[in-house]
């Protein structure tokens, strides 16, 4: 729950601490700064000039949860979860959309609590009911995070943005941030009959350049395991990711429909962890 959590979170207007107030309805920080608690059981912590044009819209987030609780990629939740310290007692999630990650990494961490992060409150509506240690809150992942300096043992971050100077201020020195990025052969089927955006082949190389200069890499492994998707599958892929924006409904209806069913999609992708060192002097 959000009250759960409070005590690692800031004021994006002051930097102070935050608290709850009377009833949990709201928080406040001493400089009196109010953010109220959505019924949902979420808050926004976004400063006031904030767009949130950028988050995933409510079709975009329904579309995945009804992916990911389907189970097609259980085995990165897996592999998130088997990753984890067992020590970590704050675990925050950069980009958690619904929650999903979260939640299988919190079940792997039976004394952590966690900290849903996006952009998107359709997200974050279903990322607060996600697990019941989970607080959800609305954030911009290019600006300061709410997050108090040295608060997160674990900070994940699933196809989502990374902002390297503010992962490194939220971590405790010793901390570990573990990433999942798709690799080029990531649904790739599906990129060549359906038209759909690729992965950049030099991912990896602009995940190291971001982060580099903040975090010490230690190491990464590959997993690849195969779908096998009906139609209905497909168009809920294609619903919950990027590509969403840029294909013709028509079109794309048209070239699903002419796909095997079920039809063999490659599901790839990078697990990569680092950790928090002093920087060199």
């Amino acid at each position: 729950m959000l009250q759960d959590v409070v005590e690692y979170l800031v004021c994006p207007h002051c930097g102070q601490g935050l608290a709850a107030g009377p009833g949990g309805g709201a928080l406040r920080c001493p400089q009196r700064h109010t953010f109220d608690v959505a019924r949902q059981g979420y808050v926004s912590l976004l400063p006031g000039d904030a767009h949130t044009g950028t988050g995933d819209t409510a079709a975009m987030v329904a579309a995945r949860d009804a992916f990911l609780s389907a189970g097609h990629y259980a085995p990165v939740a897996e592999a998130l979860a088997a990753a984890a310290p067992a020590d970590a007692r704050c675990v925050v999630d950069l980009g958690a959309g619904t929650g999903h990650y979260l939640a299988a990494v919190l079940d792997a961490l039976p004394e952590a609590h966690g900290i849903a992060l996006d952009i998107s409150k359709f997200a974050l509506r279903r990322a607060a009911r996600s697990h019941p240690r989970a607080g959800a809150v609305v954030c911009d992942a290019w600006r300061p995070l709410p997050i108090r300096d040295d608060a997160a043992d674990l900070v994940i971050n699933v196809f989502a943005p990374r902002n390297g100077p503010e992962l490194r201020r939220v971590l405790r020195p010793g901390g570990t941030l573990l990433t999942i990025t798709p690799t080029p052969r990531h649904l790739s089927e599906l990129v060549r009959e359906l038209g759909l955006l690729g992965v950049d082949g030099r991912k990896e190389e602009r995940l190291a350049a971001t982060l580099g200069p903040y975090l010490e890499s230690g190491g990464s492994s590959e997993h690849d395991f195969t779908l096998l998707l009906d139609h209905e599958a497909v168009r809920t892929v294609v619903g919950m990711g990027p590509s969403a924006w840029h294909t013709d409904p028509a079109a794309l209806a048209e070239r699903i429909a002419a796909l095997p069913e079920p039809v063999p999609v490659t599901a790839s992708v990078t697990l990569s962890r680092f950790t928090k060192v002093p920087l060199a002097r």
